[in-house]
């Protein structure tokens, strides 16, 4: 055996043994997340199924007993009035994040490169306290004596206090509140990708602002536009506790609804229903996204 043969079987032997260590990681991590889905989110799902297909047992919360008529509650029209309401609640609030959010992204992503962590790290800052916390300190603001209120009577703006507590007004304005940076940080991603040499080409060839906005920019970041609407949208049909909070009982959002069947009226065959109804419905709009996305990539590559 000569002396090349003995310098590479060690550093052979060594290669073996760091991508044996390296398998072994990457087993035992993926072992451990996969793990952790089935335990935390398959399993609870399929309970969750598996219970809205059950009776109602006032002793014991369910029965063992397969019944569909939990799900054939869902049309009494209570609950499609509820279900109407919390689509047009949480469409609202998604389409006033996307026009505030829209030119606020804009902005950042047209600042100084200096500039833009500063300025996303201040759309990330309310993360950092409690939603129920800062829904809370809304209520402050809103109330007949509160901050709004007092400004508008010393400016002479308003003689008498504007009532909006427990209104529609109100729990749109907690939406738009507490979702906006998920509207602001797609929309960013998008729109710093965008090519500056796209819109100073369209503007040498004659293209106004709104025809660069329309045909250039807006097509560019409908990806960035439809993951806002969505990381808004999805959110604001289950968020109870703003309705609880700033709607009162006449502004019911479907997660009031199953809030309400799961804690207070004890009726989990049909709070687990209207769940899996709203996570289908959420599946349905995810696809609708994967889709969109699909036929964007496919017309910017005709186009190319």
């Amino acid at each position: 055996m000569n002396n090349t043969e003995l310098k590479t079987q060690p550093v052979s032997s060594q290669s073996r043994l760091a991508k044996f260590k390296s398998n072994a990681f990457r087993n035992m991590a993926v072992s451990v997340i996969v793990g952790w889905l089935l335990l935390f989110v398959f399993l609870p799902n399929l309970m969750i199924i598996a219970t809205s297909f059950m009776t109602r047992d006032h002793a014991s919360l369910v029965s063992l007993v397969f019944s569909t008529d939990s799900y054939r509650r869902l049309f009494d029209p209570l609950y499609v009035h509820v279900l109407g309401h919390s689509l047009f609640m949480a469409g609202l609030a998604t389409a006033l994040c996307l026009v505030i959010g829209y030119p606020f992204a804009f902005i950042i992503a047209k600042l100084p490169k200096g500039w833009r962590p500063i300025m996303l790290f201040l759309v990330i800052v309310p993360f950092w306290t409690n939603s129920l916390i800062r829904t809370y300190a809304l209520k402050i603001v809103l109330g007949t004596k509160g901050l709004l209120n007092t400004a508008l009577l010393s400016v002479g703006l308003i003689e008498q206090p504007l009532r909006i507590m427990f209104t529609e007004i109100a729990v749109v304005i907690g939406l738009v509140y507490i979702l906006l940076p998920f509207m602001v940080l797609p929309l960013y991603a998008a729109i710093e990708k965008l090519d500056g040499r796209l819109l100073e080409a369209a503007r040498d060839l004659g293209a106004g602002t709104m025809a660069r906005f329309f045909r250039i920019i807006l097509p560019l970041t409908l990806s960035g536009i439809v993951a806002g609407c969505l990381l808004v949208f999805l959110p604001a049909l289950g968020m109870f506790y703003i309705s609880d909070l700033l709607g009162g009982a006449k502004n019911l959002l479907i997660g009031n609804i199953i809030k309400t069947q799961f804690l207070n009226i004890r009726d989990w065959p049909f709070g687990a229903a209207t769940s899996v109804t709203l996570t289908l419905l959420m599946a349905g709009m995810m696809y609708l996204y994967y889709r969109a996305t699909q036929l964007l990539h496919k017309k910017v590559t005709l186009d190319d």
